[in-house]
């Protein structure tokens, strides 16, 4: 199982548009920010919920620097990306986003560096 069984396609398509357009308003720098200005940002992946009012993206700061103050500058901008947001996917409503540092990239670090561990990886070698 893949975690997904339950959500349907257009809840999936939905996001993934959702995603575009977020990655590209700060690409653009079309945010006026000095701290998102200053920052690569990735919207790695967006959640919505089955009904569409709510979203959310799973964000991370090129390099993890300064994720604590991107984040906040998300959040104050958060009225602003959501409308940007509902004009470009022509959503009825605009759905109400929450913005979330993506940790799995740190949890996918963390367990690559348990796998080279000297003892693990001996273990998994059968020696």
């Amino acid at each position: 199982m893949t975690g997904n069984e339950g959500i349907s396609f257009r809840v999936l398509r939905v996001g993934e548009q959702v995603r575009h357009v977020l990655a590209d308003i700060l690409q653009r720098g079309d945010v006026h920010d000095d701290v998102l200005a200053s920052h690569m940002v990735s919207v790695t992946e967006v959640r919505m919920t089955p009904d569409l009012k709510h979203a959310i993206a799973y964000v991370k700061p090129l390099l993890g620097r300064d994720e604590e103050a991107v984040l906040k500058a998300l959040r104050v901008n958060t009225a602003f990306l959501q409308r940007e947001v509902a004009k470009r996917v022509k959503m009825k409503n605009a759905a109400k986003l929450k913005f979330i540092i993506d940790e799995s990239f740190d949890e996918g670090s963390h367990i690559d560096a348990l796998l080279r561990d000297p003892k693990v990886a001996r273990d998994l070698s059968g020696e």
